[in-house]
């Protein structure tokens, strides 16, 4: 089960040493605070403009590549087949390999199906992983969002996924392999036929074969722009679309793994045909392509070693602060600070969003509320795919000075549009919880250059949301930690 939202912990300083396990996981619906699913969410649609992720700006446009100019290739497509081969280790007899971040692992970055695309997209991506956000948790969000960014559907997200400690398997068999060993492969990995025809459809929408690590199988370049002699699956490889499937079968198709001078080589026409293509036929509608894509994708990343237990899907927050702290203050009062992002709000210059709290003692009075306010290049947009046009607004809570005696215990929102009587958010009735147990002090000096350093807090006196002391007294002490 998750925390009890009473012992939650908001501020980044204030945060449980141990590792967030798997197992802490279940299906109650998300509330803020989840510090695990606040960063998931935030990762999945902070995703332009104001506070935007790391993934995204790998990511625009999608014919972008980090490492070399003029490669011809992408960091999208290198980030789609990291996550397969590194899904692809997964045993169902067992419940061995999945999804786990085991192709950081030297060993599997030795096997003969690899490319540089593996260790360039761990060094592109390991740098946003942190306690709360695993680095197979990054792998398999990696994919989502290149798909999602570069014209694909939509693909539901869990997070919850454990790093591995050690190399799993190989799993994916080499080009030359017999299509009984694909077949035999992808039921390994637990995928029918018509699975394997499919997600190998939808991984070869983005990106191609490279000449300089496959050879044998992708002719050299001339191009100017085309160093990397990258021999395009289909003829848009930097966009999520059917043209993998149109152009195949209509024979039209460049894919070197359909009509490759080495025909041991012809992997993709093997599967793609291994049904008669009936399979390939039902994917020549775009919005088939989509669908059957989605769910696909979902299934391949949340394919996760045996007890690793997923969330449920995650789901953005129509009101979601952000960046809150909590801060004990030199004059002994509480100051309250952070950001709130509203989902799907147009720009209103008559709106007037008020924060209105309860304290310690859990008594509500109007004189408790404080106006938000709004800097107009504060916007950002979610870039969710079959949803255009949404942006987000991003209203700041000015600091707020509380009595340290009665303090606070939760807060909600009021939005007048300037039309009639404000709406109330407040997470359907929950509020959204605050826990002033322990704090930063305003005293602590943070040095960028400082690995080591020391943090003054302030420790609550009184339990969480027990009625204030009757005294004239401090109810915080101060110590270094």
């Amino acid at each position: 089960m998750f925390p009890h939202r009473h012992q939650t912990r908001l501020l980044p300083f204030i945060v449980a040493a141990t590792i967030i396990a798997s197992a802490i996981l279940c299906a109650q619906a998300y509330t803020w605070p989840n510090p695990l699913l606040d960063e998931l969410e935030s990762q999945i649609y902070d995703r332009e403009g104001y506070h935007v992720r790391g993934l995204p700006i790998g990511l625009t446009p999608c014919n972008r590549f980090f490492f070399g100019a003029n490669k011809g290739r992408t960091n999208a497509a290198d980030w789609l087949r990291t996550a397969y081969h590194d899904m692809a280790t997964h045993n169902i007899r067992d419940g061995s390999g999945g999804l786990d971040a085991s192709i950081r692992f030297f060993e599997e970055q030795q096997r003969p199906e690899a490319s540089d695309g593996f260790r360039n997209t761990l060094t592109v991506i390991t740098q946003f992983s942190n306690r709360y956000y695993s680095l197979s948790d990054n792998i398999a969000l990696a994919a989502v969002t290149s798909i999602e960014m570069c014209g694909g559907p939509k693909i539901p997200f869990r997070g919850g996924r454990l790093d591995a400690a050690a190399p799993n398997k190989p799993g994916v068999p080499e080009p030359q392999g017999s299509l009984k060993a694909h077949i035999d492969s992808f039921a390994r990995q637990g995928f029918t036929q018509e699975e394997m025809i499919g997600l190998v459809a939808c991984g070869h929408t983005l990106g191609g074969v490279q000449h300089s690590t496959f050879p044998e199988i992708a002719p050299p370049s001339t191009a100017p722009d085309n160093t990397d002699g990258n021999a395009r699956f289909d003829s848009q490889f930097d966009q999520f679309d059917n043209k993998v499937v149109t152009e195949y079968l209509s024979g039209k198709t460049q894919n070197v793994l359909v009509v490759g001078k080495n025909q041991t080589t012809n992997s993709d026409l093997r599967i793609f045909s291994s049904d008669r293509n009936r399979t390939m036929q039902s994917l020549a509608s775009p919005k088939a392509f989509r669908t059957t894509c989605s769910k696909l994708i979902a299934k391949m990343i949340d394919t996760v070693p045996k007890g690793v237990k997923l969330a449920e899907t995650v789901d953005f927050l129509r009101v979601k602060p952000y960046a809150l702290e909590l801060t004990y203050m030199d004059d002994g009062s509480l100051q309250l600070t952070g950001e709130v992002r509203f989902w799907d709000m147009p720009i209103n210059p008559r709106r007037k969003i008020s924060i209105l709290w309860r304290d310690r003692g859990g008594k509500s009075a109007r004189q408790y509320i404080s106006t938000l306010t709004f800097n107009r290049t504060h916007v950002s947009k979610p870039l969710v795919p079959d949803l255009p046009g949404i942006q987000n607004l991003w209203y700041t809570i000015e600091p707020i000075k509380l009595d340290a005696k009665k303090s606070i215990s939760e807060f909600w929102f009021e939005i007048d549009e300037g039309r009639g009587k404000p709406r109330v958010e407040n997470q359907n009735g929950k509020g959204f919880f605050i826990s002033d147990d322990v704090v930063v002090a305003n005293s602590t000096c943070l040095s960028p250059d400082a690995f080591d350093f020391p943090v003054t807090v302030a420790v609550s006196s009184f339990p969480s949301n027990s009625k204030p002391p009757s005294t004239e007294s401090n109810d915080f002490h101060t110590d270094p930690v």
